[in-house]
């Protein structure tokens, strides 16, 4: 990679829609600097004939005295037209100071008497005449001063308005006709820069990836076969898969402007708007080339067309026909590469997947087991980790977390260490903070009432002693009656390894673990609560997915009924007909039905015939409230536990802080937890 940085912008372009403009007005504050300059010589214009103000029989003590000049200095008789009041303007002796003389012109000093012409013209003539004086007379015009005086602070004010809120008019649009421009930004890469070594667990789509930045920097590469870069990359994954990163971190490689923006910058509530922004990207592209622009969300624009509710405009529409023509229509883009991200492709246009647009399809999905442990190093090393803290048992123990989500359990642990004050991440604190992540923190404050807590104690008692008689289910990790996340109890399941495919006796067994709480509760109790209600909605979805899309009923066989997606499509939907009878949907119900009676009925013949350890189970959480699997075991195997769980501390809220037990050493993640929708089961 050349030392060339992506901060290096281009020159300006007087046409550049992003405006760049320094933010330093010198226009604004020169015009400002001129008006003040204006006031101040109206204000100086006004005011130049003013001298020492005294009043009339402090004039006649003067004359008196002696100390009026009068040599080659007349009196003046100053009247404005602006007041009805003259000033008579004379010179008086000033005081002399050292090693001054006294025919010292500068010891006159100017003095203003105010006289009433009109009352006082005799007395004044015979005071003059007296002490062989005379005035003239004359008049001063100073209405511009005093124009500019009235008018100009209301012209300063409204510059000042203008010029404060211009910067704000630029931010809102540049204009009434700025609408139509793109809001692509170029990124700068110089602070916090994101490079392929920061992204991990996604070494496939990575790969592919590179390829763009590989052909930036050496095009003759491929071009010497005459292959083709792809002129679009779409990136699909589930949330928090690592979409945006790896989008930065081509930035971040490449040796070329970067624009970003995002699906929903084309939308305004002005028709047209979204096509005219996509043609000035495409401009801004053309300009920049070689360049890369980096769409996020594009679902948000790139929906399947013809399926809108209602009539009208669909102005979503108009501005997927611009980028369709402008990806590949008559007036190709040379040099421009498109890469989007969506974790909806189910609702994307097919126009816009075929091959000439967005030619290559990258899936981000969740990482594996080596994936896991790479992307926890990576976020480790921004905090502190205690010594010897195997951050491969953490992996093993998250199959099914995302990349978001690990990031979220390193910042959990490392908040969770600072407010117990500790010095280092340990390995308690990250696999607290693995459950928080997935199942929610737990609500030690939550005020149950001994019978509430008795039968959440039977409740994850069934769970834990059927996952442990049956042959097809995951290991159990560990059973809690204090309340995490919406759920009273909760049981937990660890695979021994990353699955991704599910057997029928596996779903089986499955079913009759989600009927374990509601049985346990019927047999003790004689009664049942609505805290079965997550486990009969799982396994209701297993068994209909079972019968409806994975052909597991011997009686409907291996047909898929129904149009089954991930994601609903509202108008998609809506207009889909049913693709079975009546009949048929009565029989899938029937079956759905008896897998899950067939569930039911041997979970309780399970239970029945272990009461004794049904029991035992429930008194050891009522007393430890978390038992792990080993406790589990020795307590169905010997009755007793060879190393039972220190007794709960219970929680200090006057100090805002909950003492959580210790837990025990052999509370390992050795195996890993449950994935998916199948764990936890719980109240």
């Amino acid at each position: 990679m050349s030392d060339k940085k992506l901060s290096q912008q281009p020159e300006k372009n007087p046409n550049d829609p992003k405006g760049n403009e320094s933010s330093f007005n010198i226009r604004g504050l020169l015009f400002i600097g001129i008006a003040f300059a204006i006031i101040f010589s109206a204000f100086s214009l006004k005011s130049s004939t003013k001298g020492e103000r005294i009043t009339w029989p402090a004039f006649e003590q003067l004359l008196k005295d002696g100390n009026i000049i009068n040599d080659e200095v007349p009196l003046e008789l100053v009247r404005t037209q602006d007041s009805s009041e003259e000033m008579l303007i004379a010179y008086r002796k000033g005081s002399m100071e050292k090693g001054q003389k006294p025919e010292d012109s500068s010891l006159k000093v100017k003095i203003e008497v105010p006289v009433n012409i009109d009352f006082q013209k005799e007395e004044l003539i015979k005071l003059l005449k007296d002490n062989e004086l005379q005035y003239t007379p004359k008049y001063v015009s100073n209405a511009f001063g005093s124009l500019i005086i009235a008018i100009l602070p209301i012209i300063l004010i409204l510059l000042i308005l203008y010029f404060f809120f211009r910067q704000q008019m630029k931010m809102a649009g540049r204009g009434a006709m700025s609408f139509g421009k793109s809001k692509a930004k170029m990124l700068s890469m110089d602070n916090k820069k994101v490079t392929f070594k920061d992204v991990a667990g996604v070494t496939e789509a990575k790969e592919e990836v590179s390829e763009l930045v590989d052909f930036l920097k050496d095009p003759k590469k491929f071009q010497r076969l005459g292959g083709q870069i792809p002129k679009g990359v779409l990136m699909i994954g589930a949330p928090g898969t690592g979409k945006t990163l790896l989008a930065r971190a081509i930035a971040g490689e490449a040796d070329v402007p970067f624009f970003s923006i995002s699906g929903s910058d084309f939308v305004e509530m002005f028709v047209g708007v979204g096509a005219s922004r996509v043609r000035d990207m495409f401009e801004q592209g053309k300009k920049h080339a070689p360049c890369l622009i980096f769409i996020d969300e594009i679902d948000a624009v790139g929906r399947h067309r013809g399926h809108g509710l209602g009539g009208g405009h669909d102005e979503r529409e108009q501005t997927l026909n611009a980028l369709l023509v402008e990806m590949d229509g008559f007036e190709t883009q040379e040099g421009v590469i498109i890469i989007a991200a969506t974790n909806r492709p189910d609702v994307l246009d097919p126009a816009l997947l075929r091959p000439g647009r967005f030619d290559r399809q990258v899936t981000v999905g969740l990482p594996d087991v080596r994936g896991r442990h790479a992307i926890l190093e990576v976020h480790a090393k921004k905090v502190k980790m205690s010594e010897g803290v195997d951050l491969e048992v953490i992996a093993r123990g998250t199959p099914g977390y995302s990349g978001a989500e690990l990031a979220n359990v390193i910042n959990e642990a490392a908040l969770m260490a600072a407010r117990q004050g500790l010095k280092a991440i340990t390995l308690d604190e990250l696999e607290e903070a693995r459950d928080k992540v997935r199942w929610g923190r737990e609500r030690r404050s939550l005020a149950l009432s001994e019978k509430e807590k008795e039968n959440t104690a039977y409740h994850e008692a069934g769970h834990a002693i059927l996952n442990e008689l049956l042959e097809y289910t995951d290991p159990l990790h560990k059973v809690t009656i204090i309340p995490r996340g919406p759920a009273l109890g909760v049981t937990m399941f660890l695979p021994e390894e990353d699955k991704y495919t599910q057997r029928k006796f596996e779903m089986l067994d499955h079913l009759v673990v989600a009927m374990g709480g509601r049985v346990a509760e019927e047999i003790v109790f004689g009664d049942v609560t609505n805290g079965a209600g997550g486990d009969i909605k799982m396994a209701t979805d297993i068994a209909r997915k079972m019968v409806c899309q994975w052909g597991m009923s011997d009686d409907l066989g291996m047909v898929e009924y129904g149009n089954h997606q991930e994601h609903t499509f509202l108008a998609r939907d809506m207009t889909a007909s049913r693709s079975y009878s009546e009949g048929t949907a009565q029989k899938i119900d029937n079956e759905v039905k008896r897998f899950i009676d067939t569930a039911y009925n041997k979970a309780r013949e399970l239970l029945l015939s272990h009461r004794e350890e049904l029991d035992l189970i429930a008194n050891a959480l009522l007393e430890f409230e978390t038992l792990n699997a080993n406790h589990i075991k020795d307590l169905m195997e010997d009755g007793e536990m060879g190393d039972p769980p220190p007794s709960p501390v219970p929680p200090d809220f006057d100090n805002h802080k909950v003492k959580s037990p210790k837990k025990d050493e052999d509370d390992s993640l050795d195996e890993g937890v449950n994935p998916g929708d199948l764990a936890p089961v719980g109240v």
